[in-house]
């Protein structure tokens, strides 16, 4: 069965940490991988880090600048060379690479994470392999991914991969720093990343290495992003880049889901683990149905079957984080929303609206290909509009944002005189993209509709965000959002 691999290595894994110099055996090794998978059918993005690494040691450079422009400059060295290393050793099997460089300014709007998506596919659909990295000589802090454990989760819903593998410095996920307890207990499965990773302490997740900016946190998050978006992810040590074949043949010979309940939408679902008998008598090699664990003793009592059937097939450790299946996961417009786009504001909504927004639209794709192809980002608004975020909806508008831009949707409690409660807590909740400027928001918020164009002054769409531009992930207590507060 062919499947779509998406390899990500941090600076660490590819450049030494006090010499700076790349570790082309490492490189080697993760050439042979690929080639082994395409040999088997299936088609590989690379994501690599390590370009202003390597701009350092070409610059013979003891630290990295603090200096915007001469990081900029630094990078700009360092990408050339980096791309070269990976052409020469893909070059010495036959094989062709392509190298993307990305921001986020380069899919800010609809059409153009359409070509970024429809550009690595078409690599993909060629033979080729697509080595992808952040444009760290345009990037600035405000249009940056951040780290490319994030770039990673979202090349890998772009492309709608089936895996993704973070090869980082440790084995698998640990429930505590395995290099300070020794009693730390491995993490080789998490079938539900909306419930978190229980027992595991992520306050301390580690803040990346002196050549990197990537740690266990941002693989937390990545994991969450790309099993929302219907992606395995997988943490393996970086030191052995062929277990991903073997780990990848695993997956794809004993296949494992999550137990949903199709009564209740992904937000609803039961957490209710597995009793010790089934666990005993489950065989997960075999394609098990998994329902996710609420406890810390039950996560470990999975843990213990599942690190029993990998010996026993003589698997690398790893840690797969289950992926949600076609009917649970994100589809790719609303992806693009909550992970693509940068916010430049707030909207506070009250429960109830939230409440019909979410019980409105939470089985529907919410845009088709055929509608999207024939509708630019601009028309988006008024096509269509069977429902969405109402202006009486709102209750307070946060931040300066323009027409379309995207922002925050959070909830809070309205007083009986339509103002919002200081008191009372805000929960993050979704994301839009606004039919109207923050000032006309202003202007509007709270009201009805027939009085919107007598507010104004002009001719207005009736709603707020157009249920197309609206996005609400599976879970609001999500580990992404945990770990990023």
């Amino acid at each position: 069965m062919s499947q779509t691999i998406v390899i990500k290595l941090g600076t660490s894994s590819l450049v030494d940490e006090k010499t700076r110099e790349p570790k082309l055996s490492i490189m080697t090794q993760v050439v042979e991988t690929v080639i082994q998978l395409k040999r088997q059918g299936h088609k590989v993005v690379i994501v690599s880090s390590g370009g202003i690494a390597v701009g350092l040691n070409a610059m013979e450079m003891d630290k990295k600048p603090t200096d915007l422009a001469e990081i900029q400059a630094i990078a700009a060295i360092g990408q050339g060379r980096l791309i070269g290393r990976w052409s020469m050793l893909f070059q010495q099997y036959g094989e062709k690479i392509a190298q993307i460089l990305i921001t986020r300014n380069d899919i800010l709007g609809w059409t153009q994470y359409k070509n970024a998506q429809n550009t690595i596919l078409q690599l993909l659909e060629m033979g080729v392999v697509p080595i992808v990295n952040e444009n760290d000589t345009l990037s600035i802090s405000e249009i940056k991914f951040g780290d490319n454990d994030t770039l990673s989760a979202i090349t890998a819903a772009l492309v709608s991969a089936d895996h993704l593998f973070l090869l980082t410095d440790v084995d698998c996920l640990y429930t505590e720093n395995p290099r300070t307890n020794p009693d730390a207990k491995p993490i080789v499965i998490v079938p539900n990343m909306d419930q978190g990773v229980p027992g595991v302490d992520t306050s301390n997740a580690d803040a990346g290495s002196s050549v990197g900016t990537g740690g266990m946190r941002t693989k937390l998050i990545a994991a969450d992003l790309a099993t929302n978006a219907g992606v395995n992810t997988i943490i393996m040590k970086s030191d052995a880049p062929s277990n991903v074949k073997h780990i990848v043949d695993y997956l794809v010979k004993y296949p494992k889901k999550v137990l949903y309940d199709d009564n209740k939408s992904s937000r609803e679902q039961s957490s209710e683990p597995l009793s010790l008998d089934q666990l005993k008598n489950h065989p997960y090699g075999k394609g098990g149905v998994i329902s996710p664990p609420k406890s810390e003793e039950d996560l470990l009592s999975l843990q213990d079957a599942e690190l029993k059937e990998i010996k026993e097939r003589n698997v690398p450790l790893h840690t797969v984080f289950l992926a949600k299946d076609i009917d649970h996961h994100l589809k790719n417009r609303e992806f693009w929303i909550l992970h693509g786009l940068v916010t430049k504001g707030v909207l506070i909504i009250d429960e109830d609206a939230y409440n019909t927004l979410t019980n409105e639209s939470g089985d529907e794709e919410h845009v088709s290909e055929a509608y999207v192809s024939e509708v630019e980002d601009d028309e988006m608004s008024e096509v269509d509009q069977d429902h969405g975020l109402l202006p009486k909806d709102v209750i307070e508008v946060k931040g300066s944002f323009h027409e379309l831009e995207c922002v925050d949707i959070k909830v809070g409690k309205r007083l009986p005189n339509g103002k919002l409660d200081p008191d009372a807590p805000l929960e993050y909740v979704g994301r839009a993209r606004c039919n109207f400027t923050s000032v006309e928001l202003n202007r509007i918020k709270g009201l009805p509709v027939d009085r919107v164009q007598d507010v104004l002054g002009y001719d207005v769409s009736e709603y707020v965000a157009h249920k197309d531009n609206l996005a609400f992930p599976p879970s609001a207590s999500s580990v992404s959002l945990q770990l990023k507060t």
